[in-house]
């Protein structure tokens, strides 16, 4: 598992290396560009500017709406109001930008918060799978109609055909290794013994054989089996997956509608279909950089797609620039607070 591990942070790593390298690249061969840009940024219509706000308040939302739909069709968060809901989903937002974990933190703290709401640890997992799932599955299925609309407008190349094949063939291979793992019960004991041999193992390197056992396998079976439990349950009642499909949809939509107000508020008007794509692919691999919230990947591959595709360098970096800023911003600001807010509510430990 130790092995695994450094694999898995060294492959990350050089990925995050190797994009930072081209970065630079592009930093000193484009920095006329760049002195460009920073100019258009003074030019940012301040009330289109200002959309972005309520926008993304909308889209968090949204994001919870996917777990949290879910969740209340199995019976829980009854007591839970919408604005807490909201709340929640900033603070996951907060969490997954601030830290370099590829969403992983965002599952321990979501289910650490959701644990306090009457939800078990597995169910809350689960209702996280969903929402990784069903965003990554409606956005492919966007991203095809995006092309389908570009073919007609012939805007078309081959680029962009490749990639949108790599994220159609990346999300059902996703999709179909995820249901055949957590579709059986005997490979779910399987992980449950694989999963607490391989932290206990990686926790006592850590600690110097202080902590041989700090996970029991009893309760790592129990977890394990409530996600194998909601699973059956689905299948069973697929129309449980109606709602979260539906705000996993608004999700995507909202997300790249943020990006549109961004270059809006420089007066300029970006093709939806190309910035649905750039967005994937912007969104996939920073999901395995090792920078916070992807900061510095998500913008060199937006950047760079945004002017294959043939927007101007000077406004694709000031574009791209002024969303993320804003919207990282916002998203660390608030979540930040109410983060703090929680942890001195409920603590900072969780059986």
């Amino acid at each position: 598992m130790s092995a695994i591990i450094i694999l898995v942070m060294t492959f990350r790593s050089w990925v995050s290396l190797i994009t930072f390298i081209l970065l630079a690249v592009v930093i000193f061969f484009g920095w006329d560009q760049i002195i460009k840009a920073w100019g258009l940024l003074g030019s940012v219509n301040i009330w289109v500017w200002l959309m972005l706000i309520p926008v993304q308040l909308l889209s968090y939302y949204t994001t919870g709406e996917m777990m949290f739909s879910y969740l209340r069709s199995r019976g829980d968060l009854k007591t839970t109001t919408r604005w807490q809901m909201t709340r929640i989903a900033l603070e996951l937002n907060f969490v997954n930008h601030i830290l370099p974990s590829g969403g992983a933190a965002g599952f321990s703290y979501l289910g650490w918060v959701l644990h306090r709401h009457g939800v078990s640890p597995g169910r809350a997992t689960m209702a996280q799978i969903i929402r990784f799932v069903l965003t990554f599955v409606s956005f492919v299925s966007i991203v095809i109609l995006a092309v389908v609309v570009l073919v007609f407008d012939h805007k078309i190349d081959q680029t962009i055909t490749i990639i949108t094949t790599v994220l159609v063939v990346t999300a059902v291979a996703g999709t179909s290794f995820l249901i055949y793992v957590v579709g059986n019960r005997h490979r779910m004991v399987r992980l449950s013994g694989w999963t607490t041999h391989a932290i206990n193992k990686v926790i006592s390197v850590f600690t110097r054989g202080r902590k041989n056992h700090t996970l029991q396998l009893p309760v790592v079976e129990g977890f394990f089996g409530d996600i194998h439990q909601d699973y059956l349950e689905i299948r069973r009642e697929k129309k449980i997956l109606v709602r979260p499909l539906g705000w996993a949809v608004s999700t995507n939509i909202l997300d790249v509608l943020l990006i549109l107000i961004s270059f809006g508020s420089l007066g300029y008007w970006i093709n939806p279909a190309i910035v649905f794509i750039a967005f994937g692919i912007s969104s996939v691999v920073s999901i395995i950089s090792a920078s916070p919230g992807g900061a510095g990947v998500y913008e060199a591959i937006m950047i760079s797609f945004l002017v294959s595709s043939g927007v101007p360098p000077d406004v694709a970096i000031a574009g791209t620039l002024l969303a993320r800023a804003t919207l990282l911003t916002g998203t660390i600001l608030f979540g930040y607070i109410f983060y703090q807010l929680t942890i001195s509510k409920y603590g900072k430990t969780s059986d």
